[in-house]
């Protein structure tokens, strides 16, 4: 099955509002898979509900849920600006394949109003996103824990773009045990490599421009790091050490050569450069951006564990998260990339920049990725944005 094109559905989309009607919903022979958004939903979230129908296949059940957190929002991000358009949102998870779209109301979630009881993030919660937005990731989590007992699911999809939250989620249902596989898509992007986002609604064609500079400065580590990297094979495969050729080549007058057996001589001495190189190549181009009309504000460039979002050293091995996000006049955007560094590293798992597509690493999506509005939370789960 070609998860790219849009599954009709066979049956209409079921529309409903309280979780006692989706428990009476029959749930099929198949297993149950959910997407979590705060609707507007875009391409990215459409990519989450193929995935979700493809893994679950025609005896499963796809249910999209829509449902704007406001434990989401904190001081400044108005709750009542975030877009409602329910009729659209139904429209495209039908033609993308949802069996279901429960759209709950706050009362049908939060019955005796805010909770009093939460879930908390724990220290990954409070670092990037959850420093610059304190309570946010507890916000997400205890409203993921209540929609995915109110949908029951087998498996649950998140978009990579929210990388963050999809590792707090992840790290959620292991520690505490939810019976629910929760899946990554990779983030679907535009033509000109902006990642799909409910908030790029917001950008004027002026700051549409600058805030390319998010995926350019992501896509610049990537290619930089796989030269750094193809620079370090060459080294590995020279037959004799890299410096006296650097020598021979500079007395030769062969310039050129010369400049570039030094560059390999750089990439084969230790320690690794790779995770420097990174950060200062996406650092350029976002210091560039700075200086853009409209300017670009940076919030954090963060070179990152998957498994607990520290950042990592200089002479880090392994697989790492790039992540950046910035404001573009009133619109927070965010971003991130996978990159792997030490030997035999191919230096990214992402796909290739260019059209719409997807990173090869799982989007936005509680949300797609989200796969979020101006001072608004992203927006799959609501997030993804």
């Amino acid at each position: 099955m070609d998860e790219s094109r849009p599954v009709r559905p066979t049956r209409p989309v079921h529309l409903l509002h309280t979780a006692a009607a989706l428990r009476e919903l029959p749930r099929g022979t198949g297993a149950r898979a959910v997407v979590m958004t705060m609707g507007a939903l875009h391409e990215g979230h459409a990519t989450l509900v193929r995935a979700a129908r493809h893994r679950v296949g025609p005896q499963g059940q796809v249910v999209v849920t829509v449902f704007v957190n406001p434990l989401q929002f904190g001081a400044g991000e108005d709750l009542d600006r975030y877009p409602r358009t329910l009729e659209a949102d139904t429209e495209l998870a039908a033609a993308a394949g949802a069996d279901v779209v429960f759209a709950p109301s706050a009362d049908e979630v939060y019955p005796g109003g805010e909770p009093q009881i939460r879930i908390t993030a724990g220290p990954m919660g409070t670092l990037l996103e959850g420093a610059s937005r304190p309570g946010h990731f507890d916000g997400v989590l205890t409203v993921v824990a209540k929609l995915l007992h109110l949908t029951s699911p087998d498996i649950a999809f998140y978009g990579q773009k929210d990388a963050q939250q999809l590792a707090v989620i992840t790290r959620m249902a292991a520690d505490l045990n939810f019976p629910v596989e929760i899946v990554g898509v990779p983030t679907v992007r535009e033509d000109d490599g902006l990642a799909l986002s409910s908030r790029n609604r917001y950008l004027s064609l002026p700051e549409r421009r600058t805030a390319l500079a998010l995926s350019a400065a992501l896509f610049a580590a990537r290619d930089r790091l796989a030269a750094e990297e193809a620079l370090r094979a060459r080294a590995a495969s020279t037959g004799h050490p890299a410096q006296d050729r650097a020598a021979a080549l500079a007395a030769l007058g062969e310039d050129r050569a010369a400049a570039d057996a030094h560059a390999v001589a750089y990439a084969a001495a230790g320690p690794p450069h790779g995770p420097s190189v990174a950060r200062a190549a996406a650092g350029a181009v976002l210091d560039d951006a700075s200086r853009f009309e409209p300017p670009l504000t940076l919030d954090y460039l963060a070179l990152v564990d998957p498994a607990d979002f520290t950042e990592v050293p200089d002479g880090y091995e392994g697989e790492a998260i790039l992540a950046v996000a910035a404001k573009v006049g009133t619109t927070r955007l965010i971003d991130n990339i996978r990159l792997v560094f030490g030997a035999g590293a191919s230096g990214t798992t992402a796909a290739p920049e260019g059209g719409l597509h997807t990173d090869a690493t799982p989007s936005d999506g509680l949300a797609a990725g989200a796969p979020a509005t101006p001072t608004t939370p992203h927006g799959t789960l609501g997030a993804t944005r």
